[in-house]
């Protein structure tokens, strides 16, 4: 093994023990010994970072990046991973606040005492900026924050008060025009880019009817929904729109009351109230007025 000159921090004290193919371990003492650090070598290029320290989480903090640092400049590793159980709240934010995001969460990845547990997932890549830079930290903390989906529909009415609905390929449900807002893209541009994709149009915007919030239901996290105003048309636009035939497989008129059974309980809910009444913003949760 070659000899390696300790890594120090001016207090913190990592003295190399250990240097072959599948790990990197440090001693590491703070005026005494703390416990260990290292790096196990897991594929090409690639470093599982793993300690085991008294002292408390300032302690393993600043381990944990003397031994990054000392992975990517002397290792030549281009990505490191901490693997922790989510439940061990500790041990995430010391991959946090030493340079790892927040990647995922492996699903009954580890068996522990004979019990499936998850594995939350954290990275850095040798060319990510370090936390102690204002890009990093936000990127940090992007990381680790939650993510809603957001959902944009338009809700298209004609001049005797029916409202346009979409029979799709996935459910049984009629559903409004529009879909998901993909990642970088605002909510009016998502509403246009689905209605081009699924209709063949992308019809004017005339304002939001309504903001709601959904909670968790079957299987799809909780989600902010937007509802567009599409405006009011001649009965005959149908015959204008061409369904893409794949997700859209038709389209059809509908008055307020004839939605129940055809829609979901959530626009049974939520639609004629929004069509009684398309001149105010809708504030809605789980389809219902929010009300103080």
């Amino acid at each position: 093994m070659t000899a390696v000159p300790p890594l120090t921090d001016g207090e913190l004290t990592l003295q190399l023990t250990r240097d072959d193919s599948e790990a990197v371990v440090f001693d590491v003492s703070n005026g005494s010994p703390v416990g260990t650090v290292e790096v196990r070598r897991t594929t090409p290029g690639v470093g599982l970072v793993v300690w085991e320290l008294d002292g408390g989480p300032e302690i393993a903090q600043r381990a944990v990046r003397l031994v990054a640092e000392h992975a990517f400049g002397e290792l030549g590793l281009e990505r490191l991973q901490v693997e922790v159980d989510p439940e061990l709240h500790a041990s995430a934010r010391v991959a946090i606040r030493s340079g790892f995001r927040r990647e995922g969460v492996l699903r009954g990845a580890a068996l522990v005492d004979g019990e499936r547990r998850d594995v939350a997932v954290y990275g850095m890549r040798v060319d990510d900026p370090r936390p102690e830079s204002l890009h990093g930290w936000t990127a940090l903390m992007d990381s680790t924050l939650p993510k809603k989906r957001v959902i944009a529909h338009v809700v298209v009415r004609d001049t005797a008060g029916r409202v346009l609905l979409c029979q799709v390929s996935y459910k049984k449900d009629l559903e409004l025009p529009g879909g998901v807002v993909e990642p970088d893209e605002d909510p009016a541009t998502g509403a246009s880019r689905e209605m081009q994709e699924e209709l063949g149009v992308a019809l004017p915007l005339l304002g939001v009817l309504a903001i709601d919030w959904l909670p968790r239901w079957q299987g799809w996290g909780d989600a902010v929904e937007i509802l567009y105003d599409g405006g009011v048309h001649e009965p005959s636009l149908i015959d204008k729109l061409q369904p893409d035939g794949f997700e859209i497989r038709g389209l059809s008129w509908h008055s307020p009351d004839e939605l129940a059974g055809l829609v979901s309980p959530l626009n049974v809910r939520r639609l004629p109230a929004i069509l009684a009444a398309p001149s105010q913003l809708h504030n809605l949760s789980n389809g219902s007025p929010i009300t103080s």
